[in-house]
């Protein structure tokens, strides 16, 4: 029996960035963390050139990305009342015309918009990795249970800085030393 294993790579990986917005996000114990490992991933993928999306859920109500997230973002990120991102209009067409089937989530919260996009993203045939240090939700049991089922289903559960080494594969990259001192940031 042949498995295919699931690689990142920086020509067929895309990042989306789930609803990382001040109004809930003060309600998360370890918000801080996630936006520091989600900007840290965001940074990343600027580096690498890779494609970063995101999205905002019911903006009206939550009010807008927070600052430290936004300034990676594109502006006028798609606003969604559905809880899954390949609800917002024509989000899932668009991440298929990219032809990049590695999409990697950083967001929140966990056992909602993250967990319905994953399956979504998954039951439309891409792969999806998931940092775990980037993801976030305001309970611990909603978080983990999330991640078990989204495992369960085909995802895979990674950290922010193992994306980022395997998106280089080898020190010998030329953008190593960029990322290098992007991991070391991280940690002061």
């Amino acid at each position: 029996m042949t498995t295919t294993v699931k690689r990142l790579r920086i020509e067929t990986s895309v990042v989306i960035a789930i609803d990382i917005q001040d109004k809930l996000l003060v309600k998360i114990p370890t918000g801080p963390a996630m936006v520091r490992n989600a900007g840290f991933v965001l940074d990343v993928a600027n580096v690498l050139g890779i494609p970063v999306r995101g999205t905002e859920q019911y903006p009206k109500g939550l009010g807008p990305t927070n600052a430290e997230i936004a300034r990676r973002l594109s502006p006028n990120l798609p606003a969604k009342t559905a809880f899954s991102c390949c609800g917002a209009g024509t989000f899932l067409e668009e991440l298929e015309m990219l032809r990049r089937p590695n999409v990697v989530l950083v967001g929140m919260e966990t056992h909602v918009c993250v967990a319905q996009t994953a399956l979504d993203l998954l039951n439309a045939g891409l792969h999806v990795f998931l940092p775990v240090d980037a993801l976030a939700a305001r309970g611990a049991i909603d978080h983990d249970t999330a991640l078990r089922g989204m495992e369960q289903a085909g995802a895979v559960l990674t950290t922010a800085e193992a994306i980022a080494f395997e998106w280089l594969g080898d020190s010998s990259h030329p953008q190593f030393k960029a990322v290098s001192a992007l991991v070391i940031a991280r940690s002061q």
